[in-house]
């Protein structure tokens, strides 16, 4: 067959692949800046908590259909997978646009989790799949780049269209090629990648899971830290997604200034998985997930006295890069810890909990925001991810021989440790 592992032996269909994935970022980039402005104009929402009802829906949905395309990976392939989800994406653009209540905007959310759940899902495990055992962290690193890349743009773009032509229909009009060119380079352009499973299987010396589900929720030590971590990720980002345009719009902001720090957050995310992706195989990957995990913590916390365009710029920033360090590296640490037979559905489980986050960041900020205060539900959240920074400090251990020790680095001792090479830890 001529099946190899290795990014330079598969660029080419690890470049489509980055490029569909793109597509699918885009989708979720549709609704990043621009929703919540449209709950309160045209349909009257001012409770926080129905407002963000549309990323609750969505993460629930994504979550559960991350699992099943986990489940399904090796029975059905990757690709049937991906071409699924780019269908159930056609109504979602001219939902959007056309939407007669906040209900239909419900329902274009729970199909976007599926589009979500099922291309976003089957693209990381086809690159994981292609790549192999080296250059895990890169690939990734590129799959995340892409996605957020283009959550960003097209975040930008359509909170650009809403200021010049109106918040409907014109910004979604986007959609409608996103779907277009995913689904058609999806059918036509890429392969399975089945092969490159069973020659890493058959020299893969991982033990198998005993128990996939509990094993990466929490039990193996490594796959569970990351899994915790994962979930409040996304707990912080989807309090980001629903509450930043809010407390924008609250303090005076236009749509276009809304739009530009809407982007910069998922901009830096996604630039800046080019390099934290590459960290990934090089540094022990706990103390990139802690340092990731606690930026995101100082960035939240210190948030609640931001005032100004530049506040607001620099600690988006900085929460986004402190995501660029975690993103990649999650997904490259389950890989790292398991068997490719049961890498697709671990991965699975792991995005299974980490997007139900979302809705569980939804459902927190906003009743604290109803009840409380916005400002109230951001040091929540940021005080949350300050926590899981510290289980990931104290659970973890570095898992890939040989990896640098960040601190080592960091104060200039990596000729100590290339005399001592660090014994490979298997979390238990």
């Amino acid at each position: 067959m001529g099946v190899q592992l290795g990014l330079k032996e598969n660029w080419k269909q690890f470049t489509l692949l980055v490029i569909i994935n793109g597509f699918v970022g885009g989708m979720v980039g549709l609704e990043r800046s621009i929703l919540p402005q449209i709950a309160e104009q045209e349909f009257a929402l001012a409770a926080k908590t129905a407002i963000l009802s549309f990323i609750i829906v969505f993460g629930i949905v994504k979550a559960i259909t991350n699992y099943y395309t986990g489940a399904l990976a090796n029975k059905y392939g990757r690709k049937t997978l991906l071409v699924a989800g780019w269908i159930i994406g056609i109504p979602i653009p001219f939902i959007l646009m056309f939407a007669p209540d906040w209900n239909w905007i419900i329902a274009a959310n729970v199909l976007l989790g599926i589009n979500q759940g099922l291309t976003w899902s089957s693209t990381v495990v086809m690159k994981i799949d292609l790549v192999g055992e080296k250059q895990r962290g890169f690939a990734m690193g590129l799959n995340e780049f892409a996605g957020y890349i283009a959550v960003a743009l097209v975040a930008f773009l359509t909170g650009w269209i809403a200021s010049e032509y109106g918040i409907r229909p014109y910004p979604f009009y986007v959609g409608i090629g996103l779907v277009f060119f995913g689904l058609f380079g999806s059918i036509f352009f890429i392969k399975d990648t089945k092969h490159h499973v069973a020659i890493e299987t058959a020299t893969s010396t991982i033990p198998k899971l005993k128990n996939i589900f509990w094993d990466t929720t929490w039990k193996n030590k490594n796959l569970g830290s990351v899994t915790q971590a994962g979930l409040i990720n996304n707990l912080n980002d989807g309090m980001a997604w629903g509450i930043f345009p809010i407390l924008l719009a609250i303090k005076g902001f236009s749509i276009a200034e809304i739009g530009i720090i809407a982007a910069i957050y998922p901009a830096v995310w996604g630039i800046g998985q080019l390099f934290t992706g590459k960290m990934a195989d090089k540094f022990c990957k706990k103390d990139i997930l802690y340092v990731g995990m606690f930026l995101q913590a100082i960035a939240l916390i210190v948030l609640v006295w931001a005032d100004s365009m530049v506040d607001f710029v620099i600690l988006s920033s900085i929460l986004g890069w402190g995501t660029a360090m975690v993103y990649p590296t999650f997904l490259a640490t389950v890989a790292e810890n398991t068997h490719p037979q049961d890498r697709a559905k671990s991965i699975g489980i792991f995005r299974l909990w980490r997007d139900l986050g979302y809705a569980i960041g939804a459902i927190l900020t906003g009743i604290i925001a109803d009840f409380f205060s916005i400002n109230a539900a951001i040091l929540f959240i940021g005080f949350l991810t300050l926590v899981s920074a510290l289980i990931i400090h104290l659970r973890m251990k570095c898992s890939t021989g040989g990896a640098v020790k960040l601190w080592d680095w960091v104060t200039n001792r990596p000729g100590n440790m290339q005399r001592q090479p660090m014994t490979k830890c298997i979390a238990i």
